[in-house]
């Protein structure tokens, strides 16, 4: 297995490189730049963002009125997310010390920074605002949760699962019963501890 899981992690770690690398093109095609966790623009951009502003009744005016009156419905989310947000927190940290799992690191699932754009009005900030919570949130409970299952029932299904979290792919074969006996201890063991030091042993193993 450990030859299987090398390459997952590797095919993992391509993939961030390739995010990063995106997000550098990024900075240098729109022309802003990261200091102390602040984005500054350009002062000729920062300009332009304005030119471009659209202003809150111009916004109403030419919406849809089936948009606004959605609105209520979208934001009467936000207690549940809350909730969730803080019940999971709990959860993992009463939980995941007792198990030996390493505690997900809740800021990095969450990137909220869309409402510094000066192209946005406040209405459109705060919906960026929103969502931005909101997919964190829904991020930071689904590793939770992956590492979770990883801990308590690592057997993957009978029949293909679309979009399955990054951990689904360590997980045993349905039916392999032999290997869930026989490896369940070793596969709880990797949540204590990052992925790379399991993998370097093995390879010296080998």
């Amino acid at each position: 297995m450990s030859r299987y899981v090398d390459r997952i992690v590797a095919t993992i770690h391509e993939a961030e490189e390739a995010l990063s690398e995106d997000v550098r093109d990024q900075q240098k095609r729109w022309r802003y730049s990261l200091h102390q966790r602040r984005i500054w623009f350009d002062k000729e951009v920062r300009h332009a963002h304005k030119q471009v502003k659209q202003g809150i009744p111009s916004f109403l005016r030419h919406g849809s009125v089936l948009n606004l009156l959605t609105t209520p419905i979208i934001y009467s989310l936000s207690l549940p997310f809350v909730l969730l947000d803080i019940w999971v927190t709990l959860y993992q940290w009463i939980c995941f010390p007792i198990y030996g799992i390493d505690r997900v690191t809740r800021r990095r699932y969450f990137a909220i920074d869309r409402h510094r754009l000066g192209y946005l009005n406040a209405i459109e900030k705060a919906n960026c605002m929103y969502c931005s919570y909101a997919n964190g949130v829904v991020a930071y409970v689904r590793e939770v949760a992956g590492r979770t299952e990883q801990y308590w029932c690592p057997v993957k299904h009978a029949r293909a699962v679309k979009g399955p979290h990054t951990h689904y792919q360590f997980f045993f074969d349905y039916g392999d019963a032999a290997g869930y006996r026989r490896g369940l201890a070793g596969i709880r063991e990797t949540l204590g501890r990052h992925l790379s030091r399991p993998i370097r042993a093995n390879r010296e193993k080998r």
